[in-house]
């Protein structure tokens, strides 16, 4: 019996926390543990109980679902990270006492009118060092309503009103900041209001600050191309906080200027890691172009302002430059053959009027006779086309003496 009994207890000793816990009964929500709720802090008070052993804090979100947190041991309390509530949310307490489930729960509402809270609500950081939010009026706000916005760093240590608020007929519709320092990455915004006539319900929300931050164009933009490519290359912009160049991504707008206006528009993304720099074929030998270049985060195409178009090329289209090309080619040609003609016609006029050979004097240079009668030999067929010429010997005939 004792060996039979040890093996029924021993199990029941290797039951885990929630194990333990399934197997205890739950008690109706009939002990009041006098919950509080601080939407400010986010701090879930209850009154502390005698030989609580175990409990948890659920608060139920109408778009993130459940948030559970573990409560301490003799602890009586819940702080939740920051969201939004003006949609309301239901928080639930749960403690054992002396192995009893204890439950209780509290919702937790919107105070206020219906439609009176603001709306289109907010927020971007350009310059890397200003921010505006803006809203609008609720549609069932009344006139003299008037709203003020609240900001929270995430650790709940930093809190601050607006300082610059921007008006429409009198009423805040938008705040402009110029320091954003103490700011943490996620932020908490609450916007609340007042009227004279009808309570004003409150809207709030949580933003990541890097995901509505619009980064400038970059910086340093230069161009540099040769016969075959051009290289272009920019600095990332300054952003509020230091980002490494994996978490940026350009887009580049190239375009080709000609008489008519930007042509060849082409939109190139280059991501953050590619070391600033993009090099493309040169589409013209010396034509004119521009580009230019903006930045977003490598996880949101959340493009920011374009930059300032930077040209490069020539000021003249590159048609003009095919034409200068042409007529040199049309003139070299122009010129070779007026060469030709020209030669060709001296050519013709030396076979047309050939040399008139003249008579050479035998008595002045005895030493070139057989050389001039080879020159007129050389002749001979063409003298010939004309009239005969006699050929008259005369000798002189010496008189003899009379006496003789």
């Amino acid at each position: 019996m004792a060996v039979l009994l040890s093996m029924l207890l021993v199990p029941s000793l290797f039951l885990t926390q929630d194990q333990w816990d399934k197997h205890l009964p739950t008690v109706e929500q009939n002990s009041s543990l006098n919950m509080k709720f601080d939407p400010k802090t986010t701090k879930l008070t209850w009154d502390c109980q005698e030989n609580a052993t175990y409990g948890e804090c659920v608060l139920i979100h109408k778009e993130k679902g459940q948030i559970k947190k573990k409560v301490k041991d003799k602890e009586c309390q819940c702080t939740f990270q920051d969201c939004s509530l003006h949609g309301g949310v239901t928080l639930t307490v749960e403690v054992n006492i002396n192995q009893r489930r204890i439950s209780e729960t509290l919702v937790y509402l919107n105070p206020g009118g219906e439609g009176t809270a603001a709306q289109n609500f907010s927020c971007l950081i350009y310059n890397a060092d200003f921010m505006n939010c803006t809203w609008a009026k609720g549609q069932a706000a009344p006139n003299d309503v008037q709203y003020f916005l609240y900001i929270r760093d995430s650790k709940k240590k930093i809190e601050r009103e607006c300082p610059h608020y921007l008006k429409d007929s009198g009423t805040h519709v938008g705040c402009h900041l110029q320091d954003l320092s103490g700011l943490t990455s996620y932020s908490y915004f609450l916007v609340n209001g007042t009227s004279q006539e009808a309570g004003i319900q409150f809207f709030d929300s949580v933003l990541l600050l890097k995901e509505i931050e619009q980064y400038n164009p970059p910086n340093n933009i230069t161009v540099h191309c040769n016969e075959s490519h051009c290289f272009i290359r920019w600095e990332k912009p300054r952003t509020r906080k230091t980002l490494s160049i994996r978490e940026f991504q350009y887009q580049l707008d190239i375009q080709r200027q000609s008489n008519t206006g930007s042509s060849g528009n082409q939109l190139i993304v280059v991501s953050g890691d590619s070391g600033n720099k993009y090099s493309f074929p040169r589409p013209g030998f010396r034509a004119k172009h521009t580009v230019k270049i903006r930045t977003a985060d490598a996880r949101k195409a959340h493009w920011g302002a374009w930059s300032q178009p930077t040209e490069f090329g020539s000021a003249e289209p590159e048609s003009s430059l095919v034409h200068v090309y042409l007529l040199v080619v049309l003139g070299t040609f122009v010129c070779g053959l007026t060469i030709s003609c020209l030669f060709k016609r001296f050519l013709g006029m030396n076979r047309l009027f050939p040399p008139i050979p003249r008579i050479k004097d035998k008595l002045s240079d005895s030493r070139q006779i057989d050389h001039q009668q080879i020159l007129w030999e050389k002749f001979a067929h063409d003298a010939g086309k004309g009239d005969k010429e006699e050929v008259l010997a005369v000798e002189e005939v010496t008189e003899a003496p009379a006496n003789a």
